[in-house]
């Protein structure tokens, strides 16, 4: 083993060796550290240096600039809406705002400026008293505060030029300010609530056209910004920025006011005659999709919404015509028609059997007419609006057709219209759908849709066969009338061949003139539509069978459609609920004032009457004096010594020779016999017979019926000893049976016994 050679100098441990190093002597060490804090100060301010001047240097450069200089908003003109022909249906105006300036009012000259603000602007005298007394608290480094004056306020928006002159005239000095506004007016405001909609108090739009077109119509704000000390004052010499307004678009409509007030007053008349909840429709060209009208009833004006109620406020504005689905019932045996035409399923040779009802794999489902309509033609079960008739219809196109045309017809789709709200309704998956089901999808069950669909739906199957794109605005233009928007007619897709179209309107022209349309016949011109009448649902989802909506949706004239009108009338508190009766003749009174207006050329000769003043009226008088003018009416036979209230169509109208005059009287409503329509028929209880039904036992086994009853509330103690309408006999859901009581022993008791 190799030695380790011996040097002679005496070896060191590591330990020693340590223990001889020279330490690092204590100032050598606060400076070493002294050194490192300065570093990373360093490196820190370096760090806010960048983060204030490049990350949040836009930030702080505006911060600055806000305390450098006022900046007073030039509020842009918002652009104008007018119809069709050019009137104005809404236009804004210039009005001011007034502003105080707290720091150029003398303090013995305050009260005086608040008196005369408070008089001429009509605001409470302290309100304004307080607003220029309102301070800004400012902090010195010491910590002191000081109470400063703010340098302006602002007392009131939208105060009219004359109100402006009026205050001028007062001498208030540089201690009152004023900067031009703008507020929105409306020169039609009684029409158009819901469609326009409205703007809030900076001219912003709420609801309605205002606000789906408020990019258009809003314009772009300008400024004056001006240089100021650090008390907000202009500095003297210093630069100013002015920034003019750009003004908004015009929007211009497709509607014409004269065919808007139109249908709005036949809605106000629909819901108010029939008790209604609400009344909606919609008149358009099936030509072009252009929509003439639109609206719903109650309403508001644009220049006054109800903002002081916030669930009306929510309520009113609502565009039901594309915000509402419901079940639309026997107007959608249309779309089946159609379809069962084009597809081949049916043709005009085909034939129906109907014995009230018809079973769908075991499931019985009802005719609206429980004894059935028998054999009928294709022309017959669609005048008719036979339920088997139609469910036979759909079961023979299958599903996947039928499916494949209710797509075509654009259900399930929004139209895009343009209309402020609009939803698509429900057409329930293909693979969710029994043949009952189906079955019921061809009588206008089981599917829900917005009228706005079934309105372009009904259009396409009445045009030629085109499924048209709506559109309520026809362009926008800007100041120099360069076109920002167009629209014009637009075809989604054909749906039905032009053949088949004509067949429809020819076989609608029948249930106008024959079936259960006819209230809708207008004199000169021919007519086609159809009835619909559906049930609404309870909040368990049980069928109603109280609420209920009525339609009808016609056309005219029908070899070269002008218009389509559909009116929707929804849960009329009316004893017998009937399209016919409920829906088409407002329909009726729209078609016919809309084709005098616009010159469309009678179509049609056939021999005419003028509507009597029958009101005032008992009904049984009523009713002799519109026979003798050769008009019938419909009215509630238990009526008779009621006295007439209302009449539709209104007095000094001229009708079609024959035509039907629906009577309301002080009592419930009316039921004709004769009349042919889609609502299910029930039969009527004994309520005399068995003896011992007194007031509140009647009225609780008729109403289990689905039926109403009326009675002499003077003369209804004891038991019930005579009905309006025989037991057993068949009449619609909801019709008034009247009952007279007596006492037991009474004559008049016994007589009948």
């Amino acid at each position: 083993m190799a030695q380790r050679k011996n040097t002679g100098k005496p070896r060191l441990s590591i330990a020693r060796r340590q223990l001889h190093r020279p330490r690092m002597s204590a100032s050598k060490a606060k400076l070493l550290f002294a050194l490192a804090a300065a570093m990373l100060a360093f490196v820190m301010l370096i760090v806010q240096l960048f983060t204030v001047s490049v990350i949040r240097g836009e930030y702080w450069t505006k911060k600055a600039m806000a305390q450098w200089s006022r900046t007073t908003y030039l509020k842009a003109d918002r652009g104008r809406i007018t119809d069709r022909d050019g009137t104005v249906l809404a236009s804004s105006y210039t009005t001011y705002q007034v502003c105080v300036n707290p720091q150029n009012i003398q303090l013995d000259d305050r009260e005086r400026i608040a008196y005369i603000l408070s008089t001429y602007l009509d605001m409470d005298y302290d309100v304004v008293l307080a607003k220029m007394s309102k301070t800004r608290i400012r902090i010195d480094s010491d910590g002191n505060q000081t109470a400063t004056l703010l340098s302006q306020v602002k007392i009131k928006d939208q105060v009219d030029k004359e109100v402006i002159s009026q205050l001028n005239a007062m001498q208030l000095g540089t201690g009152v300010s004023y900067y031009a506004d703008v507020k929105r007016d409306y020169p039609e405001s009684g029409y158009y609530g819901q469609l326009l909609g409205f703007t809030n108090v900076d001219g912003d739009g709420q609801t309605g056209v205002e606000l789906t077109y408020n990019k258009y119509l809003a314009g772009t704000d300008g400024y004056i910004k001006t240089d100021t000390d650090r008390d907000n004052n202009p500095v003297p010499g210093g630069e100013e920025e002015y920034i003019l307004p750009i003004s908004g678009g015009n929007v211009t409509l497709t509607t014409n006011t004269g065919l808007q007030a139109i249908l709005e007053n036949a809605l106000q008349e629909a819901c108010t005659v029939n008790n209604a909840a609400t009344a909606y429709g919609i008149l358009l060209s099936p030509k072009t999709g252009e929509i003439f009208a639109e609206g719903s009833y109650p309403t508001f004006e644009s220049s006054n919404p109800p903002r002081s109620d916030a669930k009306t406020l929510l309520e009113l504005p609502k565009n039901r015509i594309v915000t509402d689905t419901y079940e639309p019932g026997s107007t959608f045996k249309v779309i089946t028609l159609a379809s069962a035409l084009e597809t081949g399923a049916i043709t005009t040779g085909s034939s129906f059997n109907c014995s009230g009802s018809l079973t769908v794999k075991g499931e019985k489902i009802k005719c609206w007419r429980s004894g059935g309509h028998g054999r009928e033609t294709l022309a017959e079960a669609v005048a008719n609006s036979c339920n088997p008739a139609f469910m036979s219809m759909a079961l023979r196109m299958g599903l996947d057709t039928f499916y494949e045309y209710i797509y075509k017809f654009g259900f399930n789709t929004p139209t895009g219209s343009g209309i402020m709200g609009e939803t698509s309704g429900t057409v329930t998956h293909k693979k969710y759908v029994r043949d009952a089901d189906l079955a019921r999808i061809g009588f206008g069950q089981s599917i829900s849709c917005t009228g706005m669909q079934l309105a372009m739906a009904f259009t396409a199957a009445i045009n030629g066969g085109e499924l048209l794109k709506p559109y309520i605005v026809e362009e926008i233009t800007d100041n120099d009338g360069n076109v920002l928007l167009k629209n014009q007619r637009e075809v989604v897709t054909r749906v039905i061949s032009p053949a088949t179209s004509s067949l429809v309107r020819t076989l609608l022209q029948n249930v106008v003139e024959n079936g259960s349309g006819r209230n809708a016949q207008v004199y000169g011109y021919s007519v086609g539509g159809k009835t619909g009448t559906s049930q609404k649902y309870n909040e368990d989802g049980s069928v109603s069978s109280t609420r209920l909506i009525a339609s009808f949706i016609g056309f005219a004239p029908v070899n070269d459609p002008e218009f389509v009108c559909l009116i929707v009338v929804d849960e009329p508190q009316v004893p017998s609920v009937y399209g016919s009766t409920v829906a088409a003749p407002f329909v009726q009174e729209v078609l016919a004032s809309s084709l005098s207006l616009m010159g469309v050329t009678p179509d049609k000769t056939n021999q005419s009457s003028v509507v009597p003043n029958v009101t005032g009226m008992t009904v049984e008088e009523a009713v002799r004096t519109l026979r003798s003018d050769g008009l019938t009416a419909t009215y509630l036979e238990a009526e008779n010594n009621s006295v007439v209230t209302a009449q539709v169509p209104r007095a000094n109208v001229t009708v079609v020779h024959g035509s039907n005059v629906i009577l309301y009287s002080n009592g419930y409503s009316f039921y004709n016999s004769d009349s042919e329509e889609e609502v299910e028929m029930v039969k009527v209880p004994d309520v005399v017979n068995k003896g011992l039904e007194d007031r509140i036992m009647a009225r609780d086994r008729l109403e289990k019926a689905g039926l109403v009853m009326d009675y002499d509330p003077e003369n209804c103690i004891g038991y019930a000893y005579a009905q309006s309408y025989e037991p057993g006999t068949e009449v619609p859901v909801g019709t008034v049976v009247h009952v007279d009581f007596a006492e037991k022993g009474s004559s008049t008791a016994g007589n009948e016994d």
